[in-house]
This record gives C-alpha cells, structure tokens and sequence, in this order.
C-alpha cells in the first residue's frame, strides 16, 4: 500500500470553466491503473466548457444542486447523490445550478502510455445552452 501524495486545492482555469469553480485531484493512477478522480466545487452559475473524453467520464453529485447536458440533449437537473455517466467521446458539459453550490466527485481513466489527450475541450456553454 503506498499513501499517495496530496496535491494542492486549484482554480479551475477560465479556459475551460465559467465561473468559479474549484479542483482537488484525488487519484491519478500509475501504470498499471489509469483511474483519475477528482472533487469538483463549482460556485452558483459555474461550469464548465463542452468536452468529451476518450474513455468516459462518471460523475457522482455529494452536496448541492447543478445540472449536466449531453450535446443535443435536454439540460438534466442534479441533486445531491446522483450519478451520471457519460460514454467515450460523447460532448457534454456539467456545473452548478444558478443558485446554488454543487460538488461532485469525477471519476475516468486515462489512456494507455499517454496516448493522446484523455480530455478534447470545446466552446465554452452559452448561457442560452445552461438555461436550457
């Protein structure tokens, strides 16, 4: 068993979120695991820009209210304990709700010895979009 370092709480960066929003990557597996996990606080109105990943992404609600749209669906709304999952390269965004906290705990696995990004970003969401 190895305790695994913690790294520092960050921002999200503006290029890729609206709003404020807030990441503690709790798990980035070495070989032979390639799970990641994060907890992700995004502040009331926060989310982030489309994205896809190349092997999936589920997304586990553990306080407050926010929403979740896969591209071309309907804006679903979160509550605290849902899980979602989103399929391999499927465009989606996530985040708050417009007036309240969220935080969820984000959990994917990485490619194979790197083998291109894990995570392609899009446009950011327009506010027509997170209104649904």
């Amino acid at each position: 068993m190895e305790l695994e370092s913690v790294q520092p709480t960050s921002k999200a960066p503006a290029e890729r979120f609206t709003g404020d929003a807030w990441v503690d990557l709790l798990a980035h597996g070495a070989a032979p695991s390639r799970i990641r996990v994060a907890l992700v606080r995004f502040a009331p109105g926060a989310r982030n820009h489309w994205h896809a990943h190349a092997n999936g992404q589920t997304l586990h609600v553990t306080a407050g209210s926010g929403r979740v749209q896969a591209r071309g669906g309907a804006v679903v709304v979160l509550s605290a304990g849902d899980t979602v999952y989103t399929a391999p390269g499927e465009w989606h965004w996530h985040g708050a709700a417009p007036d309240r906290f969220m935080t969820h705990l984000a959990i994917w696995q990485g490619l194979e010895d790197g083998a291109g990004p894990e995570t392609a970003w899009g446009e950011q969401v327009s506010d027509v979009e997170y209104d649904g």
